[in-house]
């Protein structure tokens, strides 16, 4: 077994181990903190398939900014650990089946009969010099270009959705009025009073 192969199964076995962690444990930081385990071993693997451009932006996307993201809402939530634990062994039948079903569809697509090992080649070797990245964006942007701008735009949609749903005017809040800060005068803000002098007795 060579040395990239070695890295592949280690790896795959890391992130096989922290996805199963994901769903088992019950504090949700220590999910998020698996999750990004799990982030990081995928990016290894993109490494070894000479994927580089893929597994920096798993790194920096979402372990980066989605995962932070979601610590920073989890931790600032009060969730009910009890709660959750009585939930769990509840929906637990209902869980199995959704894997099994997720399982056998994985392997409906992904099984041998499609993506065998007799059935690949070994993926031809690149010079120094190519990138991966100009590959992608040739496709991405050439071939791709018409899904790429629907999803952009379907994005922009749940941007402009999440703001909307979660923008509520409060009548006990206090918001700003900046062109009234703006149209203030000394007189309507400072006050002088005049008072006469004390001496210390």
């Amino acid at each position: 077994m060579g040395i990239e192969k070695f890295i592949f199964y280690f790896f795959a076995l890391i992130m096989v181990a922290s996805a199963t962690m994901v769903i088992t444990v019950r504090n949700p930081v220590q999910a998020a903190l698996f999750l990004v385990l799990a982030f990081f071993s995928s990016a290894v693997i993109w490494m070894v398939l000479e994927a580089e451009f893929l597994a920096i932006t798993l790194v920096l996307v979402y372990v980066g900014a989605v995962m932070v993201l979601f610590l920073f809402v989890v931790m600032m939530l009060d969730i009910n650990i009890a709660r959750l634990r009585e939930g769990f062994i509840r929906f637990l039948p209902f869980g199995a089946l959704v894997a099994l079903l997720m399982a056998v569809m994985i392997v409906s697509v992904v099984g041998p009969d499609n993506f065998g090992l007799d059935k690949i080649a070994e993926p031809a070797r690149h010079a120094a010099d190519y990138s991966n990245t100009r590959e992608l964006g040739l496709v991405l942007y050439t071939k791709y270009v018409y899904p790429f701008e629907i999803a952009a735009v379907i994005l922009l949609v749940a941007i402009v959705a999440a703001i909307a749903l979660t923008l509520r005017r409060r009548p006990t809040t206090k918001y700003q009025k900046p062109e009234e800060q703006i149209a203030v005068k000394r007189d309507d803000r400072v006050r002088l009073v005049s008072m006469n002098s004390e001496t210390k007795k």
